[in-house]
């Protein structure tokens, strides 16, 4: 009888043990990981605020106003030159529907 009762006394103790180990490693892995969080959000905070200064910097540049010009002009040729394409392909077109074909 005593036996057991030892034997019942000694399984609480070492599951109490057990919680108590587990409980304070997760406690640990939870403070580690607040910390770890903490630390990235604030690299993503200084990320986005290096971010919003190169983007003031980027719309405030001439580079940007000289660069959008060219592309203007460069889109402008390109529906000149598709224009062209177009007024050129237009008679083969009408040629290759009258073409026999095998």
């Amino acid at each position: 009888m005593y036996g057991a009762l030892i034997l019942v006394v000694l399984a609480v103790v070492a599951a109490t043990a057990v919680v108590v180990v587990r409980s304070l490693r997760a406690w640990r892995d939870f403070k580690r990981f607040r910390r770890q969080l903490i630390r990235e959000l604030d690299n993503l905070a200084d990320a986005g605020d290096r971010t919003a200064a190169a983007a003031e910097r980027a719309t405030e540049s001439a580079d940007l106003e000289a660069s959008a010009g060219r592309l203007r002009r460069s889109l402008a040729r390109l529906a000149v030159l598709r224009a062209a394409l177009d007024e050129a392909a237009e008679p083969v077109s009408r040629l290759a529907a009258l073409y026999p074909r095998k």
